[in-house]
């Protein structure tokens, strides 16, 4: 990664605030996009070490934007693409704004690298993309299932990158990260929310406990993206980033509590519920083969990761409302 000139795109994101930092400590100059603000709100980035974010070159803009998308992959080696609209529940208020974002902006950035001549694009898919699993533990031939609007978007981007390959050569590799938690994370993330919600103290209310959940911790998904940025060879590739085990919504909260040395009540809170035909059951990946082609695993265990999760929303309590929901 040194000296290597990456754009990244949705830094200002939960995981994209992770990698951009990441990838300037390991000696990259990096371009980090963030969704543009009129307040020039730097998102999770202001949460970064001030030191890394120095070293990046902040731009404020959109993907839905063609021409811009261009001017910025300009001069680029490497773009990792993570802008994205994420929240399933808001996908089902408003699933046209995921078509437009999540397959248009890829393509637009697609293009961009055609266009250009980049050396690689990592491309960010979902493992919500498999939706309720057929078979356990998930490879990436197992079928894809719309069960949400944002999980029909992103398999819709995740074709457009494979028919950029396939049709213009771009180099583009496709990686799927299942359940990545961490510092940082949105309170509509269940992890989040269980700590939150803990720290204020009362029941704890979450949506349905019985899915299961293959949990990664936010440095190690990081680090799988850098290892599909410079891996060679990888190129029309679609790679799982996984821990490859799962645990229930509900056991994961109790371990939460029980770290936390609190005996909050879990109670379902029906508006957090997803429609039935919705839901994913079971989500645990196979990661064998991205561990096969890069050497990628991941490094910490999952009471390591929720630990160091706790201790960074006690040391921000003030962060999110995790009591209130919103979509």
């Amino acid at each position: 990664m040194k000296n290597k000139r990456i754009l990244i795109t949705g830094a200002g994101g939960f995981i994209g605030s992770h990698l951009a930092e990441e990838a300037v400590r390991r000696g990259a100059e990096v371009t980090a996009l963030l969704h543009y603000n009129a307040a020039r709100d730097l998102a999770n980035l202001a949460d970064a070490d001030p030191d890394l974010t120095a070293g990046m070159r902040i731009v404020f803009g959109d993907v839905n934007d063609p021409e811009f998308v261009l001017s910025l992959v300009e001069g680029q080696e490497i773009v990792l693409h993570l802008a994205a609209l994420i929240a399933i529940p808001y996908s089902y208020t408003a699933p046209r704004s995921y078509v437009r974002t999540n397959i248009e902006g890829t393509l637009n950035v697609l293009e961009a690298a055609r266009r250009v001549g980049v050396e690689r694009v990592v491309h960010t898919s979902t493992s919500e993309v498999y939706g309720t699993a057929q078979y356990v533990p998930i490879d990436e031939v197992h079928p894809l299932q719309g069960q949400s609007p944002y999980s029909a978007s992103k398999i819709g981007a995740d074709k457009v990158a494979e028919s950029y390959y396939r049709s213009f050569d771009v180099p583009v590799v496709t990686v799927r990260p299942f359940n990545t938690y961490g510092p940082r994370q949105s309170a509509r993330a269940f992890i989040p929310t269980v700590i939150g919600q803990a720290l204020r103290g009362g029941e704890i209310k979450l949506g349905a406990t019985s899915p299961v959940r293959d949990l990664t911790f936010v440095a190690d998904t990081a680090a799988g993206f850098l290892a599909a940025a410079t891996t060679p060879g990888l190129e029309g590739g679609t790679y799982n980033l996984g821990v490859g085990s799962g645990q229930s919504v509900g056991e994961v909260a109790e371990m939460i509590l029980r770290l936390m040395g609190s005996s909050a009540r879990i109670v379902t809170d029906i508006q957090r519920l997803r429609p039935e035909k919705s839901e994913v059951g079971r989500l645990v990946s196979d990661n064998r083969r991205f561990f096969a082609a890069s050497g990628w695993a991941p490094a910490i265990k999952l009471e390591e990761g929720l630990a160091r999760t706790i201790d960074f929303f006690r040391r921000n309590p003030n962060r999110r409302d995790a009591d209130t929901y919103v979509v």
